[in-house]
């Protein structure tokens, strides 16, 4: 099977994640994500723009939920968005209530296993609550304490093989890669990579860089990740996961 490119619009901005968008895409990019920061600043009107403006892209909501999960999901797919992300610190009932939105509204569910105890555990649980994706994540704020403390900073590439062979759905693995690191993910059976700070966002102004510099990198990254084949087998086919 063929990798899936996801670009994270970790921004603040609608304009800027527009023409964000429009130069991944054009560079081979496959789903877009309203990041975190993106979904704070402009809300349900950031999704319904980007929605708007590419009306056949795969578009990932990371409102990152823990409480009021049927109605956060069913907001965001009324919206425009195809995938929804949980936490899997969240309650349990928390996650049923968005994989039943899911299933209602007709989007998916990503379960992020950010700030679990253990990673593996976490994954499996999303899993068997019913989501159709796990997020492996090591959090921006762990990260940048551990540097800032000089301690070793864990990579999301040091567990990734250890939570792809614990599911039987697709993994991405987010988290402070390298270029290199997000390339290698479908060689550890992780075949949705995606793509955001610090590789195509700057992570502390939260902007893009030159926009001739990253037209270049994402087609470097795009190409490199869509020549690869990922050999796992999921639950369902992998064209249901594809759209």
């Amino acid at each position: 099977m063929k990798p899936i490119v996801q670009i994270s619009l970790d921004l603040t901005n609608i304009e800027e994640a527009l023409e964000t968008s429009h130069l991944a895409l054009k560079a081979g990019v496959d789903w877009l994500e309203v990041g975190t920061p993106l979904v704070l600043a402009e809300g349900l009107h950031g999704v319904r723009r980007l929605r708007q403006e590419f009306p056949k892209t795969p578009l990932v909501v990371d409102l990152k939920t823990m409480d009021g999960g049927y109605l956060e999901a069913e907001m965001m797919a009324k919206a425009g968005a195809t995938h929804v992300v949980v936490m899997a610190r969240a309650h349990p009932e928390t996650i049923k209530c968005v994989v039943q939105a899911g299933r209602d509204f007709g989007v998916k569910v990503m379960g992020d296993n950010l700030g679990c105890d253990n990673m593996v555990d976490g994954a499996k649980m999303l899993e068997d609550l019913g989501c159709d994706y796990i997020i492996h994540h090591i959090g921006y704020d762990e990260r940048r304490g551990l540097v800032a403390q000089g301690q070793p900073c864990p990579s999301p590439l040091d567990q990734l093989a250890d939570i792809v062979n614990a599911v039987g759905i697709p993994v991405q693995a987010v988290g402070g890669l390298s270029i290199e690191q997000a390339i290698s993910c479908p060689q550890f059976g992780a075949p949705l990579v995606v793509l955001g700070a610090p590789l195509t966002i700057d992570a502390d102004s939260f902007k893009t860089s030159d926009s001739r510099d990253l037209t270049s990198v994402l087609k470097r990254i795009c190409a490199s990740i869509h020549a690869q084949e990922v050999n796992k087998k999921f639950k369902q086919p992998w064209s249901f996961y594809q759209s």
